[in-house]
C-alpha cells in the first residue's frame, strides 16, 4: 500500500532512531507490504526529517532483513521468506531460554503477577481475533523475563531477530494457533513461580518453537 500520508512527524531528537523505529513497525504490521519499492522523498516527507536519518535507518533496517537495497536502483520491503523466519526462530528460542534460566532465580511475585498479566491480555486478544493487540501482550509477557536477567548483549539480539517473526505471525495470524500459547505461558509462570530455572527455560524455548504452524 502506499506510504500514509497522514501519520504525525515523530519528535525531534533521535531523528535516526525515531526513523527506524517507525519504519520497522510500519513493516511489520504490514503497513509497508513485501516488495513494496521505498522512495526516499516519500519517507522524509512521512517522517517529517531529512535524507540522512532514512539512509540511516534503512541501512539499520537492511542489516536485520527487513529491507534490500540495490545500490543506485531502489530499495524493496524484503518479501516474506520462510526460511529466513525459521533461522531467526531458532536464535530467538534460545536467547529467551537463556534469558528465562537467567531471571528465574531473580522472580518476585510482581514479575509473576505481570506474567500472568500479559498472558490475561494474550488471551483476550485471541478471543477477539486482534493479531496487533497479541503480538503485544506476547511480546510484554516475555520482557518480563528478558528484563529482569538484564543481559543488554541478549536483548539487543532479540531486538533484531524478533521482528521478522512478528512479521510472519501478522500476515499469517490464526487465533487457533495461538491457543497452544496460554497454556505454555501458564507453564512458563507456574516453573518460574517454582523457582525451577531450566524447566522455565525448556518451556519459554518450546514457546517460541510453536511458530511452526504458521510457517508451513
Amino acid at each position: 500500500m502506499p506510504v500514509p500520508a497522514n501519520v504525525a512527524a515523530p519528535a525531534r531528537g533521535l531523528l535516526r532512531d525515531e526513523a527506524f523505529r517507525t519504519l520497522r513497525s510500519a513493516i511489520v504490521d504490514g503497513t509497508l507490504a513485501p516488495g513494496e519499492r521505498l522512495v526516499d522523498a516519500e519517507l522524509c516527507a512521512w517522517l517529517g526529517v531529512s535524507r540522512t536519518p532514512v539512509r540511516e535507518a534503512i541501512a539499520r533496517l537492511e542489516q536485520i532483513g527487513l529491507v534490500r537495497t540495490r545500490p543506485g536502483s531502489s530499495t524493496l520491503v524484503t518479501p516474506l521468506d520462510v526460511r529466513a523466519v525459521v533461522e531467526a526462530q531458532t536464535v530467538a528460542a534460545t536467547l529467551h531460554g537463556l534469558a528465562a534460566r537467567e531471571a528465574v532465580p531473580h522472580v518476585e511475585p510482581r514479575h509473576l503477577a505481570d506474567l500472568t498479566a500479559a498472558n490475561g491480555e494474550f488471551a483476550d486478544a485471541l478471543d477477539r481475533r486482534d493479531a496487533d493487540a497479541a503480538v503485544r501482550a506476547d511480546d510484554a509477557f516475555h520482557r518480563v523475563l528478558v528484563d529482569l536477567c538484564a543481559n543488554r548483549v541478549l536483548a539487543g539480539v532479540l531486538d533484531d531477530v524478533t521482528p521478522l517473526l512478528r512479521r510472519m505471525e501478522l500476515a499469517r495470524f490464526d487465533s487457533l494457533a495461538g491457543r497452544a500459547s496460554v497454556t505454555q505461558h501458564r507453564r512458563i509462570v507456574r516453573l518460574a513461580r517454582a523457582g525451577d530455572a531450566e524447566g522455565a527455560a525448556a518451556a519459554v524455548r518450546d514457546n517460541w518453537l510453536t511458530l511452526q504452524p504458521v510457517l508451513d
